[in-house]
């Protein structure tokens, strides 16, 4: 009997959502014969099978989040397929062995503060190993329960309140999918990165009608890069160093009802106009279709978040490792500005860039902006 065991599917995170099975129990499958689909990071992917056998197990079932390493599917042994990988060792369940001393006095519980939690000031959650069970018990996590108990302990009342609260609220919906894959990035992004964000107005009367407005943040984009190459940068936080890009290829935040999608588009800044919409087009029916490959949103070398579309002026965008900026376009609006010393009506685009501080220098990211707003303010 040999085991397939769920692989690192490159995708960076260590988890994975079984979307459907291709075999059941008892079929006999071909080398790189489809065994299932699993969803991870953005992208729904086949799994092949490893080796020609019979399927005697499968170990997970739709809808479950294995890690990678967990076991999928059991294979009948035999001549043609892998050798067995070795059983796991059995989990040693603790028993003792042997004669174990006692004692009959009494144990006072006192708190102790274990993580960190910005209710008690940084010092971690405070509870009793009683009040631990109980939560436990409950399905409560102390992370999100405030304390009463003097010194900001946790008590039994206070787990029990939250329990009440969670109840009324109504079932837990476990995240899955891309929205999963987001907050994983998400948390990861906001662990990690030193962001600092700066917002400015580019005034873009000057624009023909009809002019896409899309093609020219990205082609403004562009245009900065060069003029501030360190915001077109991959940043290796275990090394404490940096790369700086030559080509340019932006990642497109994306909005679905399924969550945030950042597809690429490659080598903005030796691409046309019309070739950029025509590239544009294409990664945003895929994604709403559901079939973009993977490759298609790896190795972004910075970022646009064109939340503008969808309402908002100004923004916090999130920069995600190893890319060290994003760019933000809020909602255009006719205001009121000084021209030339005149009182005027202009269309105003507002912008807002955040940078991870720790590759980029403050400095640097107001030239960026800068060149991003000259290049915006230009006809055509």
């Amino acid at each position: 009997m040999s085991t397939f065991y769920l692989p690192d599917l490159g995708e960076g995170l260590q988890e994975a959502e079984i979307v459907e099975w291709f075999v059941k129990e008892g079929d006999e499958v071909a080398v790189d014969q489809p065994l299932l689909s699993v969803e991870t990071a953005k992208a729904i992917v086949d799994v092949p099978s490893p080796e020609k056998g019979i399927i005697k197990k499968l170990h997970v079932k739709v809808g479950d989040i294995p890690k990678v390493g967990a076991a999928l599917v059991d294979f009948e042994a035999s001549a043609q397929t892998a050798a067995a990988k070795p059983a796991p060792a059995e989990h040693d369940g603790g028993t003792v062995v042997g004669h174990m001393e006692t004692n009959k006095g009494t144990v006072t519980e006192s708190a102790t503060a274990i993580g960190k939690s910005g209710k008690t000031g940084g010092g971690g959650i405070k509870a009793t190993p009683a009040v631990r069970a109980l939560a436990h018990q409950l399905k409560v996590d102390l992370a999100v329960v405030t304390p009463t108990g003097a010194d900001g302990v946790i008590t039994a009342a206070d787990v029990k309140r939250a329990s009440a609260a969670l109840e009324e609220a109504g079932p837990l919906e476990q995240l899955r999918g891309v929205r999963r894959a987001m907050a994983h990035i998400m948390a990861q992004a906001h662990e990690e990165v030193a962001d600092v964000t700066i917002v400015d107005d580019a005034d873009i009367h000057a624009w023909a009608k009809g002019n896409d407005a899309t093609m020219r943040l990205i082609r403004a984009i562009s245009v900065a890069c060069k003029a501030e190459p360190s915001l077109n940068a991959w940043y290796d936080s275990k090394e404490m160093g940096r790369r700086l890009l030559d080509h340019v290829d932006v990642g497109i935040a994306v909005d679905t009802e399924d969550g945030l999608f950042v597809p690429v588009l490659r080598d903005v800044g030796n691409r046309t106009p019309e070739d950029l919409r025509k590239g544009m087009n294409a990664i945003k029916e895929s994604v709403l279709a559901r079939s973009i490959p993977p490759e298609e949103m790896r190795g972004y070398t910075i970022t646009l978040s064109n939340f503008g579309t969808f309402g908002g002026r100004y923004a916090d965008p999130i920069v995600v490792p190893p890319t060290v900026a994003i760019l933000g376009a809020g909602r255009m609006r006719d205001a009121v500005v000084a021209f030339e010393g005149e009182v005027v009506v202009h269309r105003i685009m507002p912008l807002s860039l955040t940078v991870d501080h720790r590759a980029v220098t403050g400095g640097e990211a107001a030239r960026f902006l800068m060149a991003v707003i000259k290049d915006l303010q230009l006809p055509d």
